[in-house]
């Protein structure tokens, strides 16, 4: 189309015009980031027709983390792996180049556990180790492994045993699947892991730095929200502790130290599986996806930038999407406004995150539910909101 038939290139061409970008996580149990983007576009155009607005939805290294990919132009691949229970489940990477994005959800998270169903103490993660070998198939070399959102409690060992570990039992049987069997487990070998992994740049992105074991550790802060019971989680911990003790004889003490290491009780101890399994480094989830995404080059283009997720809360202060975002942008003196279906954090505290102002869709509809049930329209309005505020 001609420049000068267009209002939206008209604008961008003009240095005057306010640019947005909108690099928004998910609201959970509602929309997708890219859901988010799509009616925040909306609201705000209603206002000011042919806004230039570039949308990058943007995730931590939890469940959205290949979808966030996709949609800053990776190619969605799919496979079949071992979901949590044993069944066998579709799962999705990306992949650009010999770079993938792999996200342990997709292969052994919640959402393949059916409605009230948990297993805390038998899930496993061996779906997220085919996962991994899928992409090193496909010529992955560098690869962004997102954990987050996990049905599972057993350190990586079903992760490393799909890669080729073997854990074995006093009487040389391999271990059941979970967490709660590697308490009977007697002997690790993982001379045989892939040896592609070797010379392969695995990047633990997640957004918590729990140890894997003790009252900070996996089992003990996430594993209730798995279905662990107070007595599972004891069992959880002490298996966890021991996985480590039996690592460091084979591996030696540097596997036990790994335990304490910041990331290695994400999802489920994962974390503790990639660290020391896979070689991996580990870096805050949002960092990494917003170096994947390409989001410096997008705000370098921007105005004003528009974050936000399902709740802004004390959680989002720790790792969480919005918080990186805005943190970027304030460092290269960009605004930030934040949505969000519900908001817990007070103007100084949004200040601190270098968030200016934050709107919520509780503030358009009080009831809970409806939020829930019509986030799209109600975040429209909040749209519309932002543009007669700050782009009129």
């Amino acid at each position: 189309m001609r420049q000068d038939s267009d209002p939206e290139a008209r604008q961008q061409s003009d240095p005057g015009t306010p640019r947005v970008l909108i690099a928004a996580d998910k609201f959970k149990g509602s929309l997708t980031a890219v859901q988010v983007a799509e009616r925040l576009t909306a609201g705000l155009r209603r206002v000011v027709p042919g806004l230039p607005v570039e949308p990058l939805p943007v995730a931590d290294g939890g469940d959205g983390t290949v979808a966030a990919a996709v949609a800053a132009g990776f190619e969605r691949r799919e496979t079949q792996v071992t979901g949590p229970l044993g069944t066998r489940v579709t799962a999705a990477y990306a992949l650009s180049g010999d770079t993938a994005v792999v996200e342990m959800a997709e292969a052994s998270g919640l959402q393949h556990l059916p409605p009230g169903t948990f297993a805390p103490l038998t899930a496993t993660t061996h779906g997220a180790g085919e996962l991994l070998r899928a992409a090193l198939d496909a010529g992955a070399r560098t690869i962004v492994f997102g954990v987050g959102g996990s049905a599972t409690t057993d350190g990586g060992a079903g992760m490393l045993t799909a890669l080729g570990a073997r854990f074995l039992t006093a009487d040389g049987s391999p271990v059941a699947p979970g967490g709660g069997p590697l308490g009977t487990l007697a002997t690790a070998d993982l001379t045989g892991l892939d040896a592609r992994l070797a010379g392969t740049d695995v990047i633990l992105a997640s957004d918590v730095d729990n140890p894997l074991t003790g009252p900070k550790g996996a089992a003990a802060v996430y594993g209730p929200q798995k279905g662990a019971s107070g007595e599972d989680v004891a069992v959880l911990d002490a298996s966890l502790a021991h996985f480590a003790e039996v690592l460091a004889t084979a591996l030696g003490p540097r596997a036990g130290e790994i335990a304490a290491a910041p990331g290695a009780g994400a999802a489920g101890g994962i974390g503790y599986g990639a660290l020391v399994g896979l070689g991996a480094r580990f870096r805050p989830g949002i960092e990494v996806m917003l170096d994947v995404l390409g989001f410096a080059p997008a705000l370098g283009r921007a105005t004003l930038v528009i974050t936000g997720e399902g709740s802004l809360d004390e959680q989002t202060l720790h790792g969480k999407a919005p918080a990186g975002v805005a943190a970027a942008a304030r460092a290269a003196g960009k605004d930030v406004v934040a949505v969000c279906g519900r908001l817990a954090l007070g103007a100084d505290a949004l200040a601190e995150a270098g968030i200016g102002r934050a709107y919520a869709l509780t503030d358009v509809e009080p009831d809970v539910g409806r939020c829930m049930a019509e986030a799209g329209p109600l975040l429209e309005l909040l749209g519309e909101r932002i543009a007669g505020d700050l782009l009129t």
